[in-house]
């Protein structure tokens, strides 16, 4: 039964998609069929920047410390960026360009001028140690990488470019390394829709991180799409009676090389004039300091950041209550932590919602009132441009309430891993639906419920853990035999990562070793809680593969 909120969010998107409203629906065809976009977008990345920084120019976008950008300063920062990748680094269209830098607003004029030169802004993760840095660079073959000094240290001797950008210094002075341009810088490449925009890196069940490579269209209908429900949202409260006033304002508090941070925090905020107030770093009391200062009006992070700021003891010295809603990604929440943030944080409402990188975070969304009554739900999927459905092994709908795998079709979708063709063809279905790897179901009011993981993924805090990706690092050392790596429950993580190892005969290691060891390898995040190192051969399947459901279920009861 759809509550008044459902019926107010349709009605408000009908008339902002109709046939004269601003987001006019359209079509075009991906995956052999036609599928819904929206046709007042930009068609590409560049355009989107040149007309909402001109919409936009005198309000501040960025405050980082004591600075302060207005949109056109930033536009005018990256133009230059542009302008110095094509005249003085050659990159050409289609060019991979990494990023490995800290939150910064370095970071963001960067990733604008790498898309305004046609090339590939490719988003490397900044906890990364050498070997898994090397691995992706070498494995999309970046051209240039723009690093700040701790990751440009972790570069050294890759065989890689890197341009050194000393993030601490002013925007204009820290892009002073980039180079600069000759004075005409009206001869950049104009990309299109189909021309290929980002690569973000995702774990999967096969270990190794993959490179999802994004075209303009996608990534621009992924931000609309976004942008829809904030509208919708808009106009409800508009009608209401309580419009929002004053310029909106959100932290950026989340490692802009995940996709929640680029495309509904980062990208949306251009369509907005919204003002972002960043993090280097998270820590609890900062943001609410941040959120009191800058009169932040949203706030999405992993649900982690939200409870510690509920939970913080100085939380009552700060006023929150500019703050509509507490949003949350990337892993669900406790119930009673959603019944709490809406009681204890000053108004806010909670919301959460559910997406990939390969969907460019677009997926679905559970908003105030319909959280509080299924708060174990990610919501509805995001009209008007989401088609989720829940299939079978055999690609076949499920009816309500039957569990599969969740599937979504969308013009948002990532077009390939690149250059990794099979495992591309096994993400979607003939029918371009994108297997998620997540277990769920639907119920009769279409809201979405997600009860298991078909991939081998850890999720710690929103981070996405490959358990082969561990298990490979622990076979690295040449003392140990077999290991199996599985999710433990954890109170402020959700879970983290388990490992069970047998060593070599006469092999002489303890847990602490194996962790210092691994911290050598992997990032910090990836690096087992705990370690248990057993004397007998861990159990097997009739297939000769670890038993790990056994072994996860023995070794969680122990926790």
């Amino acid at each position: 039964m759809r509550t008044d909120l459902d019926r107010l969010m349709d009605a408000h998107l009908a008339r902002l998609t109709g046939d004269d409203g601003p987001l006019r629906l359209g079509t075009v065809e991906r995956f052999g069929r036609s599928v819904p976009m929206i046709a007042t977008a930009p068609p590409s990345l560049p355009a989107y920047f040149a007309h909402y920084c001109a919409e936009h120019a005198g309000l501040t976008m960025l405050v980082a410390g004591a600075e302060r950008l207005t949109f056109a300063e930033v536009y005018a920062q990256a133009r230059g960026v542009a302008a110095a990748l094509v005249h003085d680094h050659g990159v050409g269209m289609g060019d991979r360009v990494g990023i490995a830098m800290r939150n910064s607003p370095s970071w963001i004029a960067l990733y604008m001028g790498i898309v305004m030169a046609g090339g590939v802004a490719t988003l490397l993760n900044g906890w990364w140690q050498t070997e898994e840095l090397a691995a992706a660079i070498a494995d999309v073959d970046c051209r240039l990488v723009f690093a700040d000094p701790p990751r440009a240290a972790r570069l050294a001797g890759l065989g890689v470019r890197v341009v050194t950008i000393d993030d601490r210094l002013p925007l204009a002075e820290a892009l002073v390394a980039v180079g600069t341009a000759p004075d005409g810088r009206d001869d950049l490449p104009q990309p299109g829709p189909d021309d290929a925009a980002t690569i973000l890196f995702t774990s999967g069940s096969t270990g190794r991180s993959k490179g999802a490579l994004s075209d303009h269209r996608a990534v621009v209908q992924g931000v609309f799409s976004f942008l829809a429900q904030a509208l919708t949202m808009l106009g409800i409260a508009t009608d209401m009676g309580t419009p929002p006033v004053g310029q909106p304002a959100t932290l950026l508090n989340v490692p802009l090389f995940h996709v929640t941070a680029e495309i509904p925090v980062f990208l949306q905020s251009f369509a907005m004039g919204r003002k972002l107030v960043l993090m280097a770093k998270w820590d609890a009391e900062d943001a609410m300091r941040l959120i009191e200062a800058e009169r932040v009006t949203y706030f999405v992070g992993v649900p982690l950041m939200s409870f510690e700021m509920l939970t913080h003891p100085n939380r009552a010295a700060y006023d929150l209550s500019t703050v509509t809603d507490f949003a949350a990604g990337g892993a669900p929440r406790p119930v009673e932590h959603v019944r709490r943030l809406n009681d204890e944080m000053g108004g806010g409402a909670p919301l959460i919602g559910y997406g990939l990188t390969e969907t460019n975070s677009v997926g679905s969304g559970n908003w105030r009132s319909n959280y509080l009554a299924k708060p174990n739900s990610t919501g509805r999927a995001s009209l008007p441009l989401v088609d989720m459905a829940i299939l079978d092994d055999a690609g076949h709908a499920q009816a309500a309430g039957v569990r599969g795998e969740v599937c979504i079709r969308s013009v948002a979708n990532f077009r390939e891993y690149w250059a990794n063709p099979q495992a591309t063809a096994d993400a979607f279905t003939a029918d371009g639906y994108f297997r998620t790897g997540d277990i769920g179901y639907l119920d009769e009011d279409g809201y979405l419920f997600i009860v298991d993981r078909k991939k081998d993924i850890i999720i710690r805090g929103g981070e996405n853990i490959s358990c082969l990706e561990v298990e490979a690092a622990l076979y690295e050392h040449p003392q140990v035999a077999e290991a199996a790596v599985f999710g433990l429950p954890d109170e402020k993580y959700g879970e983290v990562p388990g490992a069970v190892v047998l060593l070599q005969d006469g092999a002489d290691l303890t847990s602490d070793d194996l962790c210092a060891f691994l911290f050598q390898h992997i990032a910090a995040f990836k690096v087992p809680a705990r370690i248990w190192i057993v004397d007998a051969p861990l159990p097997r399947l009739g297939t000769e593969k670890i038993d790990k459901v056994t072994l996860r279920d023995r070794y969680r009861a122990l926790v």
